[in-house]
């Protein structure tokens, strides 16, 4: 018979009351996500005598963390008071928020040191003195609106947020129904294609879905959304949903599975959770713009918000019954993670790559090869085919300087289709690094779309950045994201002017000519030769992006009056592929190879089928593993 969950918690919470001061006064112990939350009414005292819950830890194997008792906080406005005159005027303190469902208090300060002080005395003093625990950030350079409206949402549903997190972790710490066993994954999407990634690991005790995202090349519902359809994927059974990277093939499903009554968690990186949301609200944007009717709606991303728990990478998390997460760098955009799940103790450990990069590039580290265990590998594939091997990045980087200037001295304007996050920032620091050092022509570089919000959420995050430039941002005061050279359109309005204006470089979004800004410079620049448009990002087949790479003379668009048009496709056309996020044939092969254990089983998906074909046939062979390629709604056991 298996235990009682109250019992067990029971049994946890003397055990903590047991080993605890008594003088700390704890009121209540509660389960809040993936963790243990333990409320006193004197948190300064536990805080101070940290090896006391580290050693209690060892012991119970739960995350614990320390909440003041809501009776003993002071009002927000006294707290906000109190901690401005403890911390010092040289800290540069620039906002304080407060998030009453974690009972903490948000300082955002340009010198952080300075709130911390000498072995952190004035965080102590802070926790004595208001009863809240601070939570210390440095101040981005740039302001960011989706942060900040995202702070305030949780700040305002904070009783609604208490609720779920403690639904979640009664869940979470539910005592096993069955005896560990077979561990199984159906394919849902992603598999020989690109687009509605979604992964149903399954064990006896648990559910857990490993992305879910959407096509963006795919207007029929069939197609383009993961395949729920599927007999053994139940939203009321499943226990956690856990997204790799911000991407829409990755996220974009996530609030529909919200709207048809799902009530779980979003486990996720912090960036990768600000990211997620302007994306998914972007996609609503664009979706009644073209007037296609969304699978969701604003309410269903709000709730995905309030379900949703950042985790730092390196973090082991308990995320069901016998299923622990930790979130590793994947180095394909900013806050991407390879996700490795531990299931059971010591049964079997999946490693679920996302898409990655294996190599360092200007904005991000090379992603983890390194892992406790593991057996079973699932890889994207992307760049999987025989000719897929890319240029070096020093290459790329030349070659996109050569285009540009090639076009700008022939009076020509550049047009740069981006994806809001990850290559834009990427191309932004290329541009600004080689204009500066007098290798590419100096011109005027219009930035619109999603992309200056999408790098002021980057420049909130400068500990995911690369080393040059985190240290650029942190230690020399110097935001390359914030150059003379970039001018960010606030209105349409401009754009024609733009158009019709002196030779410059244009970046707008979408990245594969799906909606967004960059539609409108395509049809104002599409007829003239002078102009090139310059692919740095993935066309998935079916876009018009992919399209017009592979030779498209004209396109049917809607003209400023509204009314259908033939746009001849007259300008130049490169494709640049060293930028890419993601690895090519080799870096997938060498990231295999080097993989920290050796896994018994390697997945290979996120690719068009050639691709996938290819890479897994030469994995198996070279490396000596066992290698897989699933198709759609496909279920095997890896256990």
């Amino acid at each position: 018979m298996a235990p009682h969950p109250e019992r067990e918690k029971i049994e946890v919470s003397q055990y903590i009351l047991e080993h605890v001061p008594k003088e700390a006064e704890v009121t209540r112990i509660e389960y809040e996500g993936p963790t243990l939350a333990v409320y006193t009414k004197r948190p300064e005292l536990l805080v101070e005598q940290s090896s006391v819950i580290a050693d209690i830890v060892n012991i119970i194997r739960k995350r614990i963390v320390i909440r003041s008792d809501p009776s003993v906080r002071l009002p927000e406005n006294d707290a906000e008071r109190i901690t401005r005159d403890i911390v010092s005027p040289e800290a540069e303190v620039t906002d304080i928020n407060f998030d009453p469902s974690l009972g903490e208090i948000i300082i955002e300060a340009k010198k952080p040191g300075l709130v911390i002080g000498r072995n952190g005395a004035f965080l102590q003093e802070i926790i004595k003195r208001t009863k809240w625990r601070p939570h210390v950030l440095r101040s981005p350079p740039l302001r960011s609106k989706i942060v900040t409206h995202m702070r305030h949402y949780l700040h305002s549903e904070s009783k609604e947020r208490e609720r779920i997190l403690r639904t979640i972790g009664e869940r979470i710490f539910r005592p096993k129904a069955y005896e560990v066993g077979d561990v199984r994954i159906t394919t849902l999407g992603g598999v020989q294609e690109v687009g509605r990634s979604a992964f149903l690991i399954q064990t006896r005790e648990s559910n857990v879905l490993l992305d879910c995202g959407i096509n963006p090349g795919s207007s029929k519902p069939f197609e383009a959304f993961p395949r729920f359809d599927n007999p053994v994927f139940e939203v009321d059974s499943l226990d956690a949903i856990i997204i790799s990277h911000a991407h829409l093939d990755h996220c974009g499903l996530v609030p529909f599975l919200y709207k048809h009554g799902y009530d779980g968690p979003v486990y996720c990186s912090a960036p990768t959770s600000n990211l997620m949301t302007l994306l998914q609200l972007d996609y609503l944007d664009v979706a009644g713009k073209q007037g296609i009717i969304a699978a969701y709606d604003q309410k269903d991303v709000r709730e995905c918000v309030l379900h949703t728990i950042p985790l730092r990478y390196g973090v082991v998390t308990d995320i069901a019954p016998d299923v622990r997460l930790t979130l590793h760098n994947a180095g394909h955009i900013l806050g991407s993670s390879i996700i490795h799940l531990h299931v059971g103790e010591g049964l079997h450990n999946i490693v679920y790559t996302g898409d990655y990069k294996y190599a360092r590039t200007m904005l991000l580290e090379a992603a983890t090869t390194e892992f406790p265990r593991v057996e079973t590998v699932i890889t994207e594939s992307t760049y999987g085919g025989v000719d897929d091997i890319m240029p070096s990045r020093v290459e790329a980087e030349e070659r996109l300087t050569t285009v540009i200037n090639e076009t700008l001295e022939r009076k020509g304007k550049v047009l740069i289709p981006v994806p809001a996050v990850g290559r834009a920032q990427e191309i932004m620091l290329i541009i600004d690094g080689y204009m500066r050092r007098g290798l590419m022509k100096e011109a005027p570089v219009f930035i619109e779309g999603m992309i200056s919000e999408a790098t002021a959420i980057h420049t909130a995050y400068p500990e995911y950045l690369g080393r040059e430039v985190r240290y650029s941002i942190l230690h020399d005061g110097v935001n390359p994201f914030q150059s003379d050279y970039f001018t960010i359109v606030e209105h349409p309005n401009v754009r024609q002017e733009i158009v019709d204006g002196e030779p410059c470089i244009i970046m707008a979004t979408s990245g594969m000519l799906e909606g967004g800004p960059v539609i409108e410079y395509f049809k104002g620049l599409a007829e003239n030769e002078r102009n090139t448009v310059v692919f740095v990002s993935y066309q998935i087949e079916g876009t018009l992006g992919r399209r017009v790479q592979k030779g498209l003379n004209e396109v049917t668009m809607i003209n400023s009056d509204g009314k259908l048009a033939v746009i001849k496709v007259r300008l130049g056309v490169e494709s640049i592929e060293g930028f890419s996020g993601h690895s090519d044939r080799r870096q997938i092969i060498n990231y295999i190879t080097y993989l920290k254990p050796k896994p018994e089983r390697v997945i290979v998906c996120h690719g068009e089928k050639a691709k996938c074909l290819s890479i897994a046939n030469f994995i198996q062979r070279k490396c000596e593993i066992q290698t897989l390629v699933p198709t759609v709604m496909e279920t095997f056991r890896l256990l």
